[in-house]
């Protein structure tokens, strides 16, 4: 591209063109908006006050402080730099973007010509450096505020701090609000996990746009409720409106969790004929899928037909083999890994020590523990449940003694699950004695050690741990789910009847257990 520029007329609207194309959302390339700039002053072409701001547009785009301060300068030169509000704008923002926020206070403070523009940017840099102290003070002083001043100051509270009581204060004394406005508040809402405030506030909009229904949707699919993530998705097609990437992967991410192979593959087909972008997101996401739905060979063919990979992808494939136990094929990508110099970071080890662990590859597990420059907490968690299965306590007890930090509950946990599977009584006892110190005895801690009291015909021991059950009472009941024909999902919960098909499979289930009676009466 810059070559062709030697050969068409060096006006500075040539620059200027070349320059705002590569900061179109079709075509964003801020490096090569700098380079041009650059080129434009080699060539001696006159900057003007055109030029500055879309080149300070670029270097706040790639936060650019070194860059944004030389342009400064050559502001100050031509003397752009007290009599044009969007060449003192561009700098406002580029600083505010770089989070330099003193330099932009300085700017923003000697401006007198200053506009709600000037306000709205020193606004947002406050709230993206989330000091609420000084946005609040500044947001009271605003001569005039506009949705967008609105806008920034319930970001701030709401999706920034968490602040949602504070956003939605200023939510309600908005007099008029768009789109931004609505969807700033259901997000701050679906981040904390409040999806019942989010979806009331989404019930109330009357014009959601796609981002709207993607927030509603990632947020079901974020906080444990997938089932009305896939609802809410299969709700916006409905309605005519065609998702993009975001949107879909959290309706694939909902299918991961709820086992949903079938609906999984619809929308995998969906994305094709729609032509929504395979990038390496998205297909990262649909392998994810197919590994929890057990549909590993369509993982594999996901992976093989990608032509970029990276660090996460590869992480999902060794960890999605290792929990549908093909360990060896899990190792065969972690050395891949290795081999073609990727960076491993801490997932990694975890899962390919988790892929060991599963497959029971106690050598392998070891030998790639040893390689972890300073294993975290997780590590040793991995490789303490790879030993417990095999059995080899003693080994156990010497990693656990050699750890630079203390246990957590997660890796207490595996050690007693491991003591019913070997029937360790002892280690048993030491284990929940240690998951008590730390606050880590919940109530199935008394029930599994019970169960080890009860598989070493120990009853006083169970009549025991009884007791701590009953004292520390009833949890919620499990959660089962299930693809029905047609595509539908079914939830059940443990001591609650199946929804709107609760009575039909009472009858089924009666109708079973008489069959057996019959039989066993036979």
């Amino acid at each position: 591209m810059l070559p062709q520029i030697q050969h068409t007329n060096k006006t500075t609207y040539t620059y200027n063109t070349m320059i705002k194309t590569h900061l179109s959302n079709s075509n964003t390339n801020p490096q090569m908006a700098l380079e041009i700039y650059v080129k434009m002053k080699r060539n001696g072409i006159s900057c003007d006050n055109y030029t500055y701001p879309f080149v300070l547009k670029a270097c706040k785009m790639i936060c650019g402080l070194w860059e944004g301060r030389q342009v400064h300068g050559e502001v100050m030169k031509a003397g752009f730099f007290d009599s044009d509000v969007f060449v003192r704008n561009g700098l406002i923002g580029m600083y505010c973007k770089c989070q330099q926020m003193s330099c932009s206070r300085i700017l923003f403070d000697c401006f007198h010509g200053k506009d709600l523009v000037s306000w709205n940017l020193m606004l947002g840099g406050y709230a993206e450096c989330r000091n609420m102290v000084e946005a609040q003070k500044l947001f009271d002083e605003m001569p005039e505020r506009d949705v967008v001043s609105w806008s920034i100051m319930i970001d701030g509270y709401g999706k920034k701090l968490g602040l949602v009581t504070h956003a939605r204060i200023l939510f309600d004394q908005m007099h008029e609000r768009d789109s931004v406005s609505w969807n700033t508040m259901i997000d701050s809402y679906a981040k904390i996990g409040n999806m019942v405030a989010a979806r009331e506030l989404f019930n109330l909009m009357d014009h959601k746009t796609l981002i709207s229904w993607t927030i509603m949707i990632n947020g079901y699919s974020q906080h444990q409720n997938p089932k009305e993530a896939l609802t809410l998705f299969n709700l916006m097609l409905s309605h005519d409106i065609k998702p993009d990437k975001f949107c879909i992967i959290g309706s694939i991410s909902a299918c991961a969790q709820l086992g949903a192979l079938d609906s999984g593959r619809w929308l995998h087909t969906y994305i094709k004929k729609t032509k929504i972008p395979l990038d390496v997101v998205v297909n990262t996401t649909l392998i994810d899928m197919y590994m929890k739905c057990g549909g590993i060979e369509e993982a594999r063919a996901v992976f093989d037909s990608m032509l970029e990979r990276n660090v996460i992808t590869y992480n999902v494939m060794i960890s999605g083999l290792g929990i549908n136990n093909s360990g060896a094929e899990a190792l065969s990508y972690f050395y891949q890994m290795e081999q073609g110099g990727m960076e491993l970071d801490d997932l990694v080890y975890v899962s390919v020590l988790s892929a060991c662990s599963h497959a029971g590859f106690v050598s392998e597990g070891v030998e790639i523990f040893k390689r972890i420059r300073n294993p975290k907490v997780e590590h040793y968690g991995c490789l303490i449940d790879l030993l417990v299965r095999k059995g080899e306590f003693g080994k156990v007890l010497n990693f656990i003694g050699s750890m630079p930090m203390e246990p957590n509950v997660d890796l207490w946990g595996s050690v007693l699950l491991g003591c019913r599977v070997w029937k360790n009584v002892g280690l048993g006892e030491f284990a929940v004695d240690r998951l008590t110190e730390i606050g880590g005895d919940d109530r199935g801690v008394y029930v599994l050690m019970s169960n080890i009291y009860a598989d070493s015909g120990m009853w006083d021991g169970v009549a025991a741990m009884r007791r701590i059950v009953a004292v520390k009472g009833v949890v919620e009941g499990g959660k089962s789910v299930i693809e029905v024909v047609g595509g539908g999902v079914e939830e059940f919960v443990s001591g609650k009847n199946g929804g709107v098909r609760g009575a039909d499979i009472e009858e089924v289930v009666c109708s079973l257990s008489k069959i057996v009676d019959l039989e066993y009466e036979g």
